[in-house]
């Protein structure tokens, strides 16, 4: 199968806030899509050229690469192995793409299975948002064979920018993971920082701009610093979304006995939030479960 053709047919399951400007991007650059998603199917790819499949066998029936965008591991499994899933659909030498963000040991037997089937498997999570998904910005970690790699690489260039293959299956779920761990860390330190500073009685907005000139700067202090500062919460991505990915992270580290204690205290804050209502606040809304313990608010009057 050459990915260097204009016209591929392509199969797409989990239209949600990523998957749906992400199978966008794959429409625009005249690929064939082939779609399901358990919700309703947005206007604009409904009113597209793509297909829409009653179910995900019938999306790996019809299409040779098939891009699954799901909230979590049981979801994934569901769409690759119930009885209308998509290996039921599959026929030798076709490819399985998961871009969703899973367990990585889930995801190496997820492989294995598709593999069992003639077929290839690549996890593939992704890093941006849904910003970089409608701008095709997207960083792409990829875990699998090098050859698949390169054969599916062009269509990841549809969707991202940053696209490395970290290694063998389940390789891309564990740079994510590593990066969602950075991410959470970095919006408790940014806030913490500018909480601080706002106690103090200095402006966070200035202190902000200040600290983006220096070896603080981050793309967490631009972002979501301004999140903060402006109390712009809706996201985004959503806290109850972080804790899934830090949950992989813990649930992992116990299996290989590693201790992740700030990672840990970046849970708990988000479950403070939660128990708030705030589970589909932006995750940069970590920093009001620190509000709440020094009582105080970034950009309120000391």
């Amino acid at each position: 199968m050459n990915t260097t053709t204009t016209k591929l047919k392509i199969g797409f399951v989990g239209l949600g806030i990523m998957g749906t400007p992400m199978a966008a991007q794959l429409i625009k650059a005249g690929h064939q899509l082939y779609v399901y998603t358990r919700s309703k199917i947005p206007d604009h790819i409904a009113e597209s050229s793509a297909t829409k499949c009653t179910n995900a066998r019938g999306v790996a029936e019809r299409a040779d690469i098939i891009f699954t965008m799901l909230p979590d591991t049981p979801d994934v499994e569901t769409a690759l192995f119930s009885e209308y899933g998509i290996a039921a659909g599959l026929t030798k030498g076709k490819t399985v793409v998961d871009m969703s963000s899973i367990s990585p040991i889930a995801t190496k037997d997820f492989a294995k299975r598709i593999n069992a089937l003639g077929c290839d498997y690549l996890d593939a999570p992704v890093s941006g948002g849904e910003v970089g998904a409608k701008n095709a910005t997207l960083s792409i970690m990829v875990g699998g064979e090098q050859n698949v790699f390169e054969r599916v690489k062009p269509l990841f260039e549809n969707m991202g920018k940053n696209i490395t293959l970290v290694g063998g299956n389940g390789d891309g779920q564990t740079a994510k993971v590593a990066n969602q761990i950075i991410v959470a860390l970095n919006i408790e330190a940014v806030g913490e920082a500018l909480l601080f500073a706002s106690r103090a009685g200095a402006d966070p907005a200035r202190v902000r701009q200040a600290l983006m000139g220096g070896f603080a700067s981050s793309k967490i202090l631009e972002v979501h610093g301004e999140r903060m500062v402006k109390r712009t919460f809706d996201p985004g991505f959503r806290i109850e979304l972080h804790q899934k990915d830090l949950n992989l992270a813990l649930n992992t580290a116990r299996s290989l006995g590693v201790s992740l204690p700030n990672t840990a205290i970046a849970q708990q804050l988000f479950s403070s939030c939660v128990s708030y209502g705030g589970k589909a606040w932006d995750h940069s809304g970590m920093v009001r479960a620190l509000e709440k313990m020094a009582n105080f608010e970034i950009g309120q009057k000391p």
